[in-house]
């Protein structure tokens, strides 16, 4: 039974690419733009990501990473003081204009962390030395820095290196590392220095304290301390934890933030409707024209004695054939941008397993249903039909 419904699936050619080629295209879209989501949701907890702190301790009204409310410089003691703390540092966070050589300006990401303790560093170091940011007006870049801030304006392929210097706000930052971080959801590189230099490079205000990163002490969790802090204190507590469904976790509440707050989820998701809508039209009206064309021969077979139960499964099988090859192309595809996205660094792309299981599950779906449509018109033809043609 298999072996004659897969010979009358791939006799019929013409058919059997256009559906394949369906559900390929609609497999590429759905895989493609809900993991370029992801990845763009994963770039908004960068910093979180980056800096690695267990614990972010903030002013009260904030909601996400990206949203800096300023603190008072005696916060950091305040949480100090907490009986659940192991340790409290302050952490700068904030957007500020690089100037190139050639008089342009760059925007990145400064990070100003504790000198004595360096809590908050990047963890992932390429070249220099982190401890060298003690040393007077030294910063440590990331990746994208070397591209993005080029001491040669006529050739911005030549990266900028370990003793190169450029000006943060008119102040001289000279280069002791190069690091391994994620890229900001603004786009920029990131730049860490001391705290107390960060403060330097930062137009002055009454407040300049973004957060306190801290730990919690030995034989309680993250969870009990941050709940601690808050009690203690009145600031809101952060933990640093992967995307789950605790709104307490800094990334989470991250995400769910630009999902409730932003027009990115609706950009994606109506793409993702789009793909699963050209899924079930050309696979639907594909195969209903395939089963009409293979019509006779099917009710050949039901004349012959063959059951509709019997006759129902060979359609199955072909529709589920056919999802299995589109689906498996499609994600071989994605694969491949997925290839040229992380060799480019953009655009942003990430696929927790997730995302091609719940794939793979609406493709199915897709050939059940165009399945469902042949079984139908299959099950009104009556077997005396073929004689009478």
């Amino acid at each position: 039974m298999i072996g004659l419904a897969l010979k009358m699936l791939f006799g019929d050619t013409a058919k059997y690419l256009m559906l394949v080629a369906g559900l390929f295209f609609a497999t590429f879209l759905i895989v493609q733009q809900a993991s370029v989501f992801c990845g763009l949701m994963r770039w908004t907890t960068a910093t979180v990501k980056n800096v690695g702190a267990p614990i972010y301790v903030v002013e009260e009204r904030v909601e996400q990473a990206n949203e800096t409310n300023p603190m008072r410089d005696t916060d950091v003691a305040r949480v100090r003081s907490v009986s659940a703390v192991r340790w409290a540092m302050p952490l700068y966070s904030g957007i500020q204009r690089v100037r190139l050589n050639d008089g342009s300006f760059k925007t990145v990401q400064l990070i100003g962390i504790d000198a004595a303790s360096l809590a908050g560093g990047p963890t992932q170091m390429l070249e220099g030395n982190l401890e060298d940011l003690r040393l007077p007006n030294t910063v440590v870049i990331d990746e994208l820095a070397t591209q993005r801030l080029s001491t040669d304006p006529k050739n911005p392929l030549k990266k900028i290196k370990v003793g190169d210097q450029f000006e943060i706000n008119d102040v001289e930052a000279r280069v002791v590392g190069i690091c391994k971080a994620m890229r900001s959801f603004t786009g920029g590189p990131y730049i860490w220095t001391t705290y107390e230099r960060a403060l330097q490079y930062t137009p002055s205000s009454r407040k300049m304290l973004s957060s306190v990163i801290a730990a919690p002490i030995d034989g309680m969790t993250t969870d009990e301390a941050a709940a601690e802090i808050e009690k203690t204190t009145g600031l809101r507590a952060y933990v640093n934890r992967d995307f789950g469904d605790n709104p307490k976790d800094f990334n989470t509440a991250t995400v769910w933030w630009y999902v409730k707050n932003t027009g990115i989820p609706i950009s994606f998701g109506t793409t993702v409707v789009i793909g699963f809508i050209v899924g079930v039209a050309i696979a639907c009206q594909t195969f209903y024209a395939f089963v009409l064309d293979n019509l006779k021969h099917l009710g050949a077979l039901k004349a012959m004695g063959m059951s509709n139960f019997r006759l129902s499964m060979m359609l199955i099988v072909q529709a589920l054939t056919v999802g299995i090859i589109g689906f498996g192309l499609g994600l071989l595809a994605t694969s491949g941008f997925a290839m040229g996205a992380i060799h480019n660094n953009q655009p942003p792309f990430y696929m927790p397993w997730q995302i091609p299981v719940v794939a793979f599950v609406v493709i199915q779906l897709i050939c059940m249903l165009a399945a469902l449509m042949g079984i139908i018109r299959l099950s009104l033809y009556e077997p005396a039909m073929v004689f009478r043609a």
